[in-house]
């Protein structure tokens, strides 16, 4: 096996689980690893009975994106984020549109490149950048390097956010928690078959980070990849909402448009017309902000949920108008529910 010890960093998600083997703790599968192996993600690997991250400070991918690519449309509205993700995933999707990168399971190679925390947060200032975001693959599968990041970038005054599949674990959740200021998490399905099928996962981990990310204070948007045939029935989207919206109507939900990807180019994309009735159902379930994704000319604007004044305006994922007033409604002074948003 091939091993860079410059990117190899002994975790802090594990404890002892007998015969040299470690159990990690850092994601809701909670592997047992066995010395010499590495856990589902592929950048986690027990040696001599200690689980080593192969990732630290090694990135595959770093951009400059909009806050709103993320997507994240109710926190700090209209920022640029700078965008890190390394190699590897927990899940292994079907239709991952970043399989290149986050499917390194099923290679012994670890792809990427030098670029250690202090530099992610020099760029970031440098680039005039007001966030982190730890995207692309799933950030938890590298969270000693993300929260080592995110811990500089915040005496530096930055925010940190991830993007996620939720599938992290209640253990890293409190290491994420004075850290990480908002997460985007996908809720790919509303069925447990949909998740160990197309996913290699479960559902209940997932509705769990939902429910304790938001009661630890920090701000969550849900992103639902629509998949015709696999996840788009009036009742299942249904069910989503409801599940959303009795948690908070403030939630912000995103229907995206699913494009043809990985192990799943025999998909049509999703038609319009499905992800303009998620939207509706969104909002009949008392959701106050849906969003449609990926489609042109989609509803990207923000409304007062109260009179319909129009709030924030985007075209694509720009933010081209910012009409609050101290974060409110200016015709009927409804806060609106997010943060930075003045």
């Amino acid at each position: 096996m091939v091993v860079d010890r410059e990117h190899s960093r002994e975790g802090r998600f594990y404890e002892p689980a007998g015969d040299g083997d470690v159990r990690c703790t850092a994601c809701a599968h909670y592997c047992v690893v066995k010395p010499g192996l590495r856990g589902i993600c592929g950048v986690r690997e027990n040696r001599d009975g200690k689980l080593f991250l192969l990732v630290y400070g090694k990135a595959v991918a770093c951009e400059v994106d909009p806050i709103e690519k993320k997507p994240l449309y109710h926190f700090h509205p209209g920022v640029r984020a700078f965008s890190v993700a390394t190699a590897g995933c927990n899940l292994h999707c079907r239709f991952c549109q970043n399989w290149q990168i986050s499917q390194v399971h099923k290679s012994e190679f670890i792809p990427g490149f030098s670029l250690p925390p202090e530099e992610i947060v020099t760029s970031a200032v440098a680039k005039q950048c007001q966030v982190v975001a730890y995207t692309y693959t799933e950030p938890i599968i590298f969270a000693e390097y993300a929260l080592d990041t995110a811990k500089l970038a915040k005496e530096q005054g930055l925010k940190n956010i991830f993007v996620s599949n939720g599938y992290y674990s209640p253990e890293a959740l409190e290491e994420m928690e004075p850290l990480i200021d908002a997460v985007n998490i996908d809720l790919k399905s509303f069925r447990d078959p949909y998740y160990r099928k197309i996913c290699g996962a479960t559902l209940e981990p997932v509705l769990e980070s939902i429910e304790r990310t938001i009661r630890k204070g920090i701000w969550v948007e849900v992103t639902t990849l629509v998949i015709p045939g696999l996840n788009d029935s009036i009742e299942e989207l249904r069910d989503i909402a409801r599940f959303l919206a009795a948690l908070s109507s403030d939630i912000p939900w995103h229907v995206s448009r699913f494009f043809p990807a990985y192990e799943m180019t025999d998909v049509a994309p999703t038609p319009e017309r499905t992800l303009l009735k998620a939207r509706d159902i969104g909002r009949e379930e008392g959701l106050r902000h849906v969003y449609t994704g990926n489609l042109p000319g989609g509803e990207d604007d923000t409304l007062c949920p109260g009179c319909g004044e129009l709030l924030l305006e985007r075209v694509g994922l720009q933010l081209v108008g910012n009409h609050l007033k101290s974060g409110a409604c200016p015709s009927c002074e409804l806060p609106l529910a997010g943060i930075g948003l003045a």
